[in-house]
């Protein structure tokens, strides 16, 4: 249970990430992942990477630049332009329903415009997930330049679309359905130079 922690990715560039386990039966026709990070960074960085054999970038959040962020399902991504932080914590969720093809992306508690990505498209379960690297092989091709560095905290997956609620609720730390992964009860396994503490404040 890592209530009231965070992942501390220490170094910058990195080689360390952490390995998420979920327990994926199917694959995935609609999804929602969320997660909460602080970091000074303003090079190119990784959040949340889940590959496939067939696709490295089957789930990845991105973030470019401090005024961007990258959603990528199945290879293709929609980008979703953002106030350049404050140097704070940010939360972001986003969602995705394959019947649709409708993107959700919501920051820190608020929706923006939704967009259109790979409708009809199904997400493969067998998946390596990482936070703080990205893959462009099946759990390794990183590339340092695009890794992590800052902390990490309430990382979550679910297998299907959140409504606004839920969203606003994951954004103010309150009650959440189960998911596939949960912070609260997190499988998972560091790799490299990351350091479990105390989140500093809420």
């Amino acid at each position: 249970d890592l209530y009231r922690k965070v992942f501390v990715f220490r170094k910058d560039p990195s080689d360390a990430y952490v390995v998420l386990r979920a327990k994926l039966e199917q694959p995935l026709s609609n999804f929602t992942v969320c997660l909460r990070s602080y970091t000074d960074l303003s090079r190119p960085h990784s959040l949340f990477s889940y590959a496939t054999k067939a696709q490295d970038n089957e789930i990845l959040l991105f973030k470019p630049k401090p005024e961007e962020y990258r959603f990528y399902v199945g290879g293709k991504f929609v980008t979703f332009r953002v106030p350049e932080g404050r140097r704070d914590w940010e939360h972001v969720c986003a969602s995705w329903e394959s019947a649709t093809g409708i993107a959700e992306f919501w920051l820190n508690g608020k929706p923006w415009p939704r967009k259109g990505l790979q409708r009809g498209y199904t997400v493969g379960a067998t998946a390596a997930i990482l936070l703080g690297q990205e893959q462009d092989s099946f759990g390794g091709g990183f590339d340092f330049y695009n890794s992590f560095s800052g902390e990490l905290t309430d990382v979550y997956l679910w297998d299907t679309g959140l409504s606004p609620d839920k969203m606003r609720a994951a954004f103010l730390s309150l009650r959440l359905p189960p998911a596939l992964l949960a912070w609260k009860s997190l499988s998972y396994e560091v790799k490299g130079d990351v350091v479990v503490k105390s989140r500093l404040r809420e």
